[in-house]
């Protein structure tokens, strides 16, 4: 069942992230609900929405995404730390405990 999920994805470098270039980030995830951070750190990450069947597909479509994204910001390919997917269902039932 197509349900939809909120993919965190991090990455590290060796170097510190400028304002501009996660501005960059910031719109280039725009269009798929997203937003980013990292400004000030030597990471990169973003959050973004996306459909799936299932965490694993959605964790697949995000990277796809954010690969997408970082060649699109023109950012350096660092390797990915840290990835996170919650379905909005798991996200509701938090809610309601």
């Amino acid at each position: 069942m197509l349900m939809r999920w909120s993919v965190g994805i991090v990455a590290e470098g060796d170097r510190i992230m400028k304002v501009e270039e996660v501005v960059e980030l910031a719109d280039a995830v725009a269009p798929i609900c997203g937003i980013a951070t990292g400004i000030g750190t030597n990471t990169y990450g973003a959050q973004m929405v996306v459909f799936a069947d299932g965490r694993e597909e959605a964790i697949k479509k995000g990277k796809e995404h954010f690969a997408d994204a970082v060649q699109k910001a023109g950012l350096p390919v660092f390797p990915i730390v840290r990835v996170e997917a919650v379905s909005e269902e798991e996200d509701d039932a938090e809610y309601e405990m």
